[in-house]
């Protein structure tokens, strides 16, 4: 066992996490896990004894563990509560799950569902709640029974001293260990020990989902509770000149018709405060047919949007003025600019060696140029959130991936201390980046303000994907410099965008080469953009590892022992000084997906492959893809999915995550793509926005992960981005076509 200090007093370890009274109606079911069933059976405790915020026991010995991370699909609520299960040592059947409200105090400064982090942040802070409560336990009992606490062991929930034959659950002793001093010093299990960590344990919310049950921010109802849509301008580059609420005001169940304005000039705008329409309509009414109903009805002009300067804080903090371009965008124009950007300046990201000099005295370049669209994120579950504002407190409630950001702009814009805000989390249907930006929250809570009375914040669909805050255009044109022996001596990169670059210019090949050079550009716009899932990465990957296929060809090697070459490179003889992968592992998984796919042997019938490798998030992923084509369709056989993410928490869970990412990823490249006629998004609902169907996903995923003792890296993110790339290489040996340009079908359609 490993040791550690804890560093807290107990008035801060005992924080108390429950909410105030006066809140929502949710109906939620917390007794859902991995047995159900047996579970209910066991009568819930007349009393709970909180040993610190993250945990309570019942007389009975049953435990409640607060999940204190947004629930996002990720399956957190299941995989943070056992990180505290294993080091309190408790049987999982006797675990009840509890999502947790906003407590940065208690859960520190990363209560966020974003950056592929809930795991790899909680890994020790959780195994330190539930060691420290095991402790508390242990000392209530050696005082109870008189013992030394060193005589005394635990497991499944059962304190024994062996020497006397006393046993009992630990249930006896919670009052007791619930007034205890925080130990000074807990010890924390071994690797080999983990009984419940590395072993699948079933969605915690799976029954309730599966049955129907309340858990999302559309479920959120309270008595009195009216609803809210907004209606904002329908083109990028529009803002509000005039409505005119008579025209549904007297429509049934309409309550009022009001414009808000989102962030006020003199504040800065924090860095999830993004929106293109700070200024727009709302109407608020009884139910949602009604209120629908009358956003149809509403008549009102539009205006071309003037000059305008905005304060935006970035990730640090600091507010500088942004200017946003007026005018109104067209695809057919980014398209040009994505592939004409020569009066654009140019900034050095990265230069190792003399790339100049390798690209002069080269006998071959090979250059190709990839683009991929914008992109909506889509989440199946539209923006919404519950909010009750009055003068002196505001109770929010529903699906966002950055409470804690949420809650700080709320705040600002209402002026109230945060001590005055609770921010309860729901379930959410979706976000893939999309609910990192709580734009909706701020406006939920200016509506709830307005009128005075509870409201839920509704987008339609329509609402959802014409808003902004999209994956950004992309573009990437990679050229490598190919000496008189055929040997590879340069590669050169220039990334931009619209409006930004999806350069990582630290990452691999960077490192590989001793001639090196990463350059970029963007292009302003005033169509808002935001983090998609694994942000740039989810481009990069697949520019970068079909341009490494096609390189390989043109060397005449194998393109998956042509990485493993370069790899031996970067990890032998790395070059520059920063170099974001460890080359170890990145060879790992193109070495394990080798092996589980068996790599090299004869095409199976007419099936072909593609192989490709990727790193983001701490984590390392390697597809290999079998298609075969009918007529310019691919049709997908298999996936093979090589995954390093350190220890698997929940092997079930994880392999979701890949399996998911897998179909998401195939989805991206194929299909997917936003557009725009003077400034107005040409896509506003599923029959418009392609979207990868059933019968278009692999008819298998195989996914198997790098055995690992190092601490948990990401998971949510990494299994998106390679699994493109690896797709179009195998689309390209299956028909000889190279692609270029996402989504994938225009090029095997034209």
């Amino acid at each position: 066992m490993s040791t550690f200090k804890t560093k807290t007093s107990r008035r801060e370890f005992i924080r108390n996490v429950s909410l105030g009274s006066g809140g929502i109606i949710l109906s939620f079911n917390w007794l859902a896990s991995c047995n159900s069933t047996e579970r209910e059976l066991m009568a819930l405790p007349n009393n709970w004894y909180e040993l610190n915020g993250y945990l309570k026991i019942g007389e009975n010995g049953l435990a409640t563990i607060m999940s204190p991370n947004p629930e996002i699909g990720q399956n957190v609520k299941t995989s943070m509560p056992m990180l505290v299960a294993e080091e309190l040592d408790i049987d999982w059947k006797n675990v009840l799950v509890e999502q947790a409200p906003l407590n940065v105090g208690l859960f520190g400064n990363w209560q966020i569902a974003g950056g592929s982090r809930s795991i790899g942040n909680s890994w020790v802070p959780l195994r330190q709640a539930g060691a420290t409560a095991r402790k508390m336990l242990l000392m209530a009992a050696a005082s109870s029974w008189s013992v030394p606490i060193e005589e005394l062991t635990t497991s499944n929930g059962i304190i024994t001293h062996k020497a006397s034959g006393k046993s009992d659950h630990y249930g006896v002793f919670a009052e007791q260990a619930s007034t205890l001093e925080v130990p000074e010093e807990v010890e924390l299990k071994e690797l080999a020990d983990y009984k419940i960590i590395g072993h699948s344990k079933k969605n915690v919310d799976g029954k309730n989902i599966v049955t129907g049950k309340p858990l999302f921010g559309l479920d959120t109802y309270k008595e009195g509770m009216l609803t809210a849509m907004i209606v904002h301008p329908p083109a990028f580059g529009k803002v509000l000149k005039s409505f005119d609420a008579s025209s549904v005001i007297n429509m049934p169940g309409i309550k009022d018709v009001f414009t808000i304005n989102t962030f006020n000039d003199e504040d800065a705008r924090g860095w999830s405060d993004i929106t293109a329409f700070n200024e727009q309509v709302v109407i608020v009414g009884e139910s949602t047919w009604q209120v629908m109903k009358a956003k149809k009805a509403l008549k009102v002009e539009w205006q071309n949007m003037p000059k305008t300067t905005i304060k935006q804080a970035g990730w640090g903090g600091n507010a500088t003025d942004v200017a946003v371009p007026t005018g109104l965008e067209n695809t057919v124009d980014h398209n040009k600019k994505l592939n004409d950007y020569s009066g654009l300046p140019l900034q050095t990201a990265r230069k190792d060696g003399n790339p100049e000099k390798a690209f002069k005295e080269a006998a071959k370049v090979l250059e190709r140029t990839y683009t991929a669209p914008f992109r909506a994120h889509n989440t199946m579950e539209p923006m919404n959130f519950f909010a009750d504002v009055t003068e002196d407190r505001a109770i929010l409630s529903g699906p966002v991936q950055t409470p804690e950001a949420a809650e700080g702009s709320v705040a600002t814009r209402l002026k109230m201390p945060r001590e005055k805000i609770e921010v309860h989390l729901s379930r959410m249907g979706g976000g893939f980046g999309r609910r990192l930006y709580g734009t909706f929250v701020v406006e939920a809570a200016l509506i709830s303000q307005h009128v005075k009375a509870p409201i839920k914040l509704v987008y339609t669909r329509e609402d959802d994907m014409t808003y902004g805050t999209y994956r950004p255009a992309y573009t990437l044109k990679y050229r490598a410099a190919i000496d008189k022996n055929n040997n590879l001596t340069a590669i050169h990169v220039i990334g931009g965008g619209i409006p930004e670059s999806p350069l990582h210019e630290n990452r691999f090949p960077a490192g590989a080469l001793d001639n090196y050079l990463a350059e970029k550009w963007v292009i302003p716009s005033n169509i808002t953009i935001g983090a998609y899932r694994a942000p740039r990465s989810n481009f990069n990957a697949s520019a970068e590892q079909s341009f490494l296929d096609e390189l390989a060809e043109t060397l005449g090697k194998d393109p998956l022992e042509f990485r493993l070459e370069l790899l031996k490179r970067a990890q032998d003889n790395p070059v520059g000084e920063r170099n974001d992968y460890d080359a170890k592992r990145y060879a790992g998984v193109l070495e394990l997906v080798k092996k589980n796919a068996n790599w090299g042997a004869e095409d199976k019938k007419d099936l072909k492959r593609g192989v490709a490798a990727y790193y983001c998030h701490q984590s390392y992923v390697a597809n290999v893809v079998d298609v075969r084509m009918d007529g310019s369709k691919p049709l997908i056989d298999e996936v093979f999915a090589a995954v390093d993410c350190g220890i698997v928490v929940n092997p079930d869970a994880a392999t979701n995550l890949a399996e998911g990412g897998t179909v998401d990823g195939i989805g991206t490249a194929m299909y997917g793509e936003l557009s725009f006629v003077d400034g107005m998004p040409q896509q506003d609902n599923f029959d418009k926005y392609r979207q990868i169907r059933h019968h278009e996903a692999p008819k298998k995923v195989s996914v198997d992960f790098v055995k690992s003792d190092i601490a948990p890296t990401g998971m949510g993110e990494p299994p998106y981005p390679p699994v493109q790339a690896a797709l179009a290489n195998a689309i390209y040996s299956a028909s000889g076509k190279r692609l270029y340009h996402q989504p994938f079908i225009n090029e095997l359609n034209s």
